[in-house]
C-alpha cells in the first residue's frame, strides 16, 4: 500500500463538494455525542467520562508474536498526551480524564469556538511514559472523584477497552460504555478483518491470514510468484500492530526468505499472527466511521481521505473525492461489517480503513478499528464550525523544541492564519499538549501540534499548512 502525504492530484473541488452534499446531515439530526450515547447506553442524556487511551493496541498486543525489525521507535510521552483531544467531545455534563491541566490560553481559545465543554479531572501524577489509564489507576484522589460520580447514569467511555480500562471501571464502580476487553481485542485484529472480508464477499485486497510459519511461507510464495496477483511487493502486517508499526514491506523473494529464516530461529513451530497482502497501487486511502448500537443498528457517520507517511497515520482530508455510488458502496459495507461485529458482541464506534485503487477498484475493508480514532475527535468541530462545501486538512506539524512553549506563543506565531469564531477559514489547533510533552531541559526534542486547516479548496488548505509549519518552526528556533 503505497504511502501518500497529499492527494492533490486526485482531488478536485467539484468532487469534494459532490461528496459533501451526499454526506450532508439532515438539519434535525442530533449531535454526534448524543447519537453516541443513545447507541451505546440507550440514554441520550447519559454522562460520559472520556478516557482517551491512545494506542490501546499496545495492551491488546501483549503476548502476541512479533515480526523482527517491524517496530518503529516512538515517543510514548508524546503519544500519551494526545489524550487532551478528549475535551473536544465532552458535553456540559461530561468529564474528561487528563494527564495534566490544559494550558489556560488554549482552553480559553477552545471556549471562544464553543467546541470544548465538560469538567476536567487530572491524574494525581503524570508519568510521561504511561497511558492515561495507567496514571488513573495509580491516582487515589482521582479514583475517589470518579467513584463519587456513580449515579447509575454515568459511564466510563474509553477510546478503546483493554483490561486496564476494565480494572479502572471496577475500582471506581462505573460501568464501561462498551463491550469487554476480550471482545475488543478479538475484533481489532487484522486477521479478524481479513477473514470477515473473505467470508462476507466484500472486495478483498489479494492476500492471506497466517497463523503458522508454513502458512506464511506459502502466502509469500503465492504473492511474490504472481499467483496471488503480486507485482513483486507484498506487505506483512502483525495482526495487532498499530500506526505503521508491526508492518514490513518485502520487495523480492530474497527478503521474504530472510524474514522466514529469522522467524524460524525462534522455533519452527512458533505461531505467527500476520496478514500478507499484495501491494495495491492506489489513488488514496480512506477511513469511514459508523456507530454500532447495542441493538445492532448501524449509524453511518463520516468518510475521510487518510494521509500517511512511511505507513504511519498523518492526518485526514475531507470531504473525499468519492462519487455517490462509491459512497453508497461504503455505506453498504458498513452494514455488512456491523452485522458481523454485532454477532461477535461488539457495539460502539467503528472505524474502517479502505482504499481506492489506481484502477478505481474500491476495497471497502482493509482493517477494522473498533475504537475511537483522531477523526472521532473532529466531529464536534465539523458539526459546529465547518461548512459542508469547505475543505479541511487535518494534519500534524512536527517541530524540534528546546523548551516548553505557551499557547499564546503559538497564537502569536500563527497570527492571521489562526482560525477564529468570526472567521470562516484558518488553522485551528486541535491538540496543543503534544508540543511540550517530551521536553527535557537542556535538550532538543521532538514535539507535535495537531491542527485543522479549513478553507475553500485543497490548494488553500495545503498553503495554510505550509505557512503554519514555517511560522511554528521560526517560533521554536527563536532565542
Amino acid at each position: 500500500m503505497s504511502d501518500t502525504h497529499t492527494t492533490a492530484d486526485a482531488y478536485t473541488t467539484a468532487d469534494a463538494h459532490t461528496t459533501a452534499a451526499a454526506q450532508d446531515s439532515p438539519p434535525d439530526r442530533a449531535p454526534f455525542t448524543t447519537r453516541l450515547k443513545s447507541a451505546l447506553v440507550g440514554d441520550p442524556d447519559a454522562r460520559f467520562v472520556y478516557l482517551n487511551n491512545f494506542e490501546v493496541e499496545r495492551a491488546w498486543a501483549e503476548g502476541e508474536p512479533r515480526l523482527p525489525g517491524a517496530n518503529l521507535s516512538f515517543a510514548a510521552a508524546t503519544v500519551n498526551r494526545i489524550e487532551e483531544v478528549g475535551v473536544l467531545l465532552a458535553d456540559d455534563s461530561d468529564f474528561v480524564v487528563l494527564k495534566a491541566p490544559v494550558d489556560a490560553d488554549y482552553s480559553a481559545y477552545l471556549d471562544t469556538l464553543g467546541v470544548a465543554s465538560g469538567r476536567r479531572l487530572v491524574v494525581d501524577r503524570n508519568e510521561p511514559d504511561r497511558s492515561v489509564t495507567a496514571d488513573a489507576l495509580d491516582s487515589p484522589r482521582l479514583r475517589a472523584e470518579l467513584a463519587a460520580l456513580n449515579d447509575g447514569a454515568t459511564y466510563l467511555m474509553p477510546l478503546g477497552v483493554s483490561r486496564d480500562e476494565e480494572l479502572l471501571a471496577e475500582a471506581v464502580g462505573l460501568p464501561v460504555a462498551g463491550p469487554s476487553a476480550e471482545v475488543c481485542r478479538r475484533v481489532n485484529g487484522k486477521i479478524f478483518s481479513r477473514e470477515l472480508v473473505d467470508a462476507a464477499g466484500l472486495t478483498p485486497v489479494p492476500g492471506y491470514a497466517c497463523r503458522t510459519l508454513d502458512e506464511l511461507s506459502a502466502a509469500l510464495d503465492a504473492c511474490l510468484s504472481g499467483s496471488g496477483g503480486g507485482d513483486g511487493r507484498v506487505v506483512v502486517k502483525e495482526s495487532l500492530g498499530v500506526s505503521g508499526r508491526g508492518m514490513i514491506v518485502l520487495e523480492d523473494a530474497r527478503r521474504a526468505g530472510r524474514l522466514l529464516e529469522m522467524l524460524a530461529r525462534k522455533g519452527a513451530d512458533r505461531p505467527v499472527s500476520v496478514v500478507v497482502e499484495r501491494w495495491i497501487e492506489k489513488k488514496f486511502d480512506l477511513n469511514y466511521q459508523f456507530v454500532l448500537g447495542r441493538d445492532g443498528t448501524v449509524h453511518f457517520e463520516t468518510v475521510k481521505t487518510v494521509l500517511t507517511r512511511n505507513g504511519a497515520h498523518r492526518g485526514h482530508l475531507f470531504p473525499p473525492p468519492l462519487r455517490p455510488d462509491q459512497l453508497r458502496a461504503l455505506e453498504s459495507a458498513a452494514e455488512v461489517i456491523g452485522k458481523v461485529l454485532a454477532g461477535e458482541g461488539y457495539f460502539g464506534l467503528v472505524g474502517v480503513d479502505a482504499i481506492l485503487g489506481a484502477d478505481d477498484t474500491l476495497y471497502p475493508c482493509l482493517e477494522i478499528n473498533a475504537r475511537f480514532n483522531m477523526a472521532t475527535y473532529q466531529n464536534r468541530i465539523v458539526e459546529r464550525l465547518i461548512r459542508p462545501e469547505q475543505t479541511t486538512l487535518a494534519t500534524v506539524l512536527d517541530l524540534k523544541v528546546a523548551r516548553a512553549h505557551r499557547f499564546d506563543e503559538v497564537r502569536a506565531a500563527l497570527g492571521d492564519l489562526m482560525f477564529a469564531a468570526a472567521s470562516p477559514r484558518g488553522v485551528l489547533i486541535n491538540n496543543f499538549s503534544t508540543l511540550n510533552a517530551a521536553v527535557v531541559p537542556g535538550r532538543t526534542t521532538h514535539g507535535r501540534v495537531y491542527a485543522l486547516c479549513i478553507g475553500e479548496d485543497i490548494e488553500e488548505v495545503e498553503r495554510m499548512r505550509s505557512e503554519a509549519e514555517t511560522a511554528l518552526v521560526r517560533m521554536t528556533e527563536a532565542k
